[in-house]
């Protein structure tokens, strides 16, 4: 696994390993990370937004975006594992001033007390229907600006949460992604 394209590019991060099988940690593949950053091109993404990665896991998606040019990103896992591996691979880009963690359960965020963040990864473990949960949550909670872009990778397509619109969905395999926007 490897950052994209950007200022970063080429370079390889942290490996998972056997990693903690309990913590469901599956990177989103580096073809599946090309083409959806090929896609979000086309919404004038990541630029400089401000950026969630929920259900973070390895921060690769996070970590594209910084190296494509976001402002900054917030990383939001409980798992053990994920957090080392978010840190080694923050260390690695040398970006530990735009990068932020927060070392708790996507379901269970407190209020926001900074700026909402214009482009979301939405990333949980396949079928256990925790997205649209930690969607809403971090809506309810100031997390996602008015504005933003909701990144949701899941195994099948997923319908959008009351308070959202699907903009497109995508297919990569067994990865769907779909791509929503809060409705105002």
């Amino acid at each position: 696994m490897r950052i994209i394209a950007g200022q970063h590019r080429g370079i390889a991060l942290a490996s998972v390993g056997k990693g903690d099988a309990g913590a469901h940690l599956r990177p989103t593949s580096d073809r599946v990370r090309e083409s959806l950053f090929s896609v979000l091109v086309g919404y004038g993404m990541p630029g400089d937004a401000r950026v969630l990665d929920l259900f973070a896991g390895t921060g690769a998606l996070g970590l594209e975006s910084l190296s494509r040019g976001a402002a900054h990103v917030t990383f939001v896992d409980d798992g053990r594992v994920a957090q080392r591996l978010i840190r080694e691979n923050i260390a690695k880009l040398r970006r530990e001033a735009d990068c932020s963690l927060v070392a708790r359960n996507a379901l269970k965020l407190a209020a926001n007390s900074g700026a909402a963040f214009d482009l979301v990864f939405l990333d949980p473990p396949y079928g256990k229907g925790l997205g649209a949960k930690a969607l809403l949550h971090a809506r309810q909670h100031g997390w996602i600006a008015d504005n933003a872009l909701i990144v949701f990778e899941e195994n099948a397509p997923q319908d959008a949460p009351a308070g959202f619109d699907i903009l497109e969905q995508r297919r990569y395999g067994d990865t769907h992604i779909t791509l929503m926007e809060p409705t105002i």
